[in-house]
C-alpha cells in the first residue's frame, strides 16, 4: 500500500497567502458595496432624487475634433471604468486557469460543472416567466454571481467555513464571470461597424505578439490597451469585453527564475551590508543605494506582469470602481405599488431565477458530477454547504445590473429587473448565510 505524507501547515500556508489576500479584499469589497447601495438607493428615494438622475446624465468630453469621445457619466462609469473591472476578471481568469484551481482538470471540474447548473437554471426560468415578451431579451441577467458580495457574506463567519469552500465558490464565480462576458459578447453586443473591431483586432494581436516575445513594458500595454478598448467602444462591441480580451494578453512568465532571484538578491544584499556602518543613513550612500534599486528591480523581474497588474489592480476595482458603479446603477425609486412591480413578469423571472433557479441548479449540476464521477468533493465540505454556496451564488448585483443595463437601456422594463435584483439578492445573501451559519456552527 502506497502512502503519502501529508503537508505540513508551513508548506501549505505560502499556496495559501495569495487566495487568503483575494478572498480579504473581495470580502472587505463587499461590505463597501453594500454601503454605496444603500446610500443610492437612499438617495434616488429622497427629496434630492432630481439631483441623483440628473449627476450621473451629466455630458462629459475627452479629446477634441475627430477624436473626441463624448458621454454622459453614466456611461464613462458603466463603459470606461467596468472595463478595468472586466479586465481584473481576464487577470483572475487566466491566473486561474494557469495557476489556480482551474488548472488541474480534476480540480476545475466541480466548479465548472456546478457553475454551468446555475448559469442555465436561473436563464431557463427566467424565460418561462417572460416567453413570447419584450423582456425575454433579459435571460441573461439573472445568470451572473457577484462574487465581491458573495465572499464578503461568507466571509462574516470567519474561519468557522471550511478554506475549499471559500475557494470553490471564488473559484465557480470566475466561471461564472466568464459565461457572463460571453453571453454579453454573444448575445448583447449592437450592431458591429467592422472598420473599427479590424483595427482593434488587430492592435490586439500585436499585444500577444508582445507578450510572446516577453516585451513588458507598461506604458506600452497601456497606449496599445487604450487603442483597443475605443476601437471596441466604436465598433459596437462593448467595451467591457476588450478588458477581458487585453487582460489574456498581459504575460504570465518572469524575467528571473527563483533560483536565479535567490542568487542574485544575496548578492546584493552582501553588497549592501559590507557597503558601510549598520548605523549609517542609506542617503549618504550610494553603493547601498544601487544595491536597493537592484534589489528592487530584481523583485519585479521574479514577478509575473499578470500577478503584479492583478495585485495593484484589485484593490482599487474593490474599493473604488465597485462601489462607483453601484452608486450609479443601483438607485432604483421605489414609487407606486411595490406589489404590482414584483408580480411582472421580468421581476418574478429575475427573482425566481436568483434566489431559486442559482441554488437548484448549481446543488444538481453538482450532484449529477460527483455521482457520474467526474468530480470529486472536497472531504471537509458537506453537501449542506454547497447548498448553502448555492444560495449565496443567487447574490447577482454588480453583473447582474451590468447586464440588464445592456438588455433594458431605456425602456421602463429597467426598473423592474433592478428591483428583481435587490430583492433577490437580499433574499439569496440572507439565506445562504442563515444555512451557512448553521451549518458551520454544528
Amino acid at each position: 500500500m502506497n502512502h503519502t505524507t501529508a503537508p505540513k501547515p508551513t508548506e501549505v500556508l505560502p499556496i495559501l497567502r495569495p487566495f487568503q489576500r483575494f478572498f480579504q479584499t473581495e470580502a472587505s469589497g463587499g461590505i463597501l458595496l453594500l454601503i454605496f447601495t444603500v446610500i443610492a438607493l437612499v438617495w434616488a428615494n429622497s427629496p434630492w432624487s432630481a439631483a441623483y438622475e440628473s449627476l450621473w446624465q451629466t455630458p462629459i468630453t475627452i479629446g477634441g475634433g475627430a477624436l473626441s469621445l463624448s458621454k454622459p457619466l453614466i456611461l464613462w462609469i458603466n463603459d470606461g471604468l467596468m472595463a478595468l473591472f472586466f479586465f481584473l476578471v481576464g487577470l483572475e481568469i487566466k491566473r486561474e486557469i494557469l495557476a489556480g484551481e482551474l488548472a488541474s482538470p480534476r480540480r476545475a471540474a466541480l466548479p465548472i460543472i456546478a457553475a454551468l447548473g446555475g448559469l442555465l437554471m436561473p436563464a431557463l426560468i427566467y424565460t418561462l416567466f417572460n416567453a413570447g415578451q419584450e423582456s425575454a431579451m433579459g435571460w441573461g441577467v439573472p445568470i451572473a454571481t457577484d462574487i465581491a458580495f458573495a465572499l464578503g457574506i461568507m466571509a462574516l463567519l470567519g474561519d468557522r467555513v471550511p478554506t475549499s469552500l471559500k475557494i470553490f465558490l471564488t473559484a465557480l464565480a470566475i466561471v461564472d464571470d466568464l459565461s457572463a462576458v460571453l453571453v454579453i459578447a454573444l448575445f448583447y453586443t449592437a450592431e458591429i461597424t467592422w472598420v473599427s473591431l479590424f483595427i482593434g483586432v488587430v492592435v490586439l494581436g500585436l499585444l500577444f505578439t508582445l507578450s510572446r516575445l516577453g516585451f513588458h513594458n507598461t506604458p506600452i500595454y497601456a497606449i496599445l490597451g487604450i487603442i483597443v478598448w475605443v476601437a471596441f467602444l466604436k465598433s459596437g462591441i462593448h467595451a467591457t469585453i476588450a478588458g477581458v480580451l487585453l487582460a489574456l494578453t498581459v504575460p504570465a512568465r518572469t524575467h528571473l527564475d527563483p533560483a536565479g532571484f535567490v542568487h542574485s538578491s544575496r548578492k546584493l544584499l552582501d553588497r549592501f551590508e559590507h557597503a558601510g556602518d549598520n548605523g549609517e543613513s542609506v542617503l549618504v550612500n550610494e553603493t547601498r543605494q544601487v544595491a536597493l534599486h537592484a534589489l528592487e528591480a530584481a523583485a519585479g523581474q521574479v514577478q509575473a506582469p499578470l500577478q503584479r497588474l492583478e495585485h495593484n489592480l484589485a484593490p482599487w476595482v474593490s474599493f473604488f470602481i465597485m462601489p462607483v458603479f453601484a452608486l450609479a446603477n443601483a438607485g432604483v425609486a421605489l414609487t407606486g405599488d411595490i406589489g404590482a412591480t414584483l408580480s411582472q413578469s421580468t421581476t418574478l423571472g429575475v427573482i425566481i431565477g436568483l434566489v431559486i433557479g442559482k441554488p437548484l441548479g448549481i446543488m444538481l449540476f453538482s450532484w449529477l458530477a460527483v455521482r457520474f464521477n467526474l468530480a470529486d468533493k472536497p472531504a471537509d465540505v458537506t453537501w449542506r454547504h454547497l447548498h448553502a454556496v448555492g444560495w449565496l451564488a443567487g447574490v447577482g448585483f454588480t453583473m447582474s445590473l451590468f447586464i440588464a443595463g445592456l438588455a433594458f437601456d431605456g425602456t421602463a422594463l429597467l426598473p423592474l429587473a433592478k428591483t428583481g435584483i435587490l430583492v433577490a439578492s437580499l433574499l439569496a445573501g440572507v439565506i445562504g448565510f442563515a444555512l451557512l451559519r448553521r451549518e458551520s456552527g454544528r
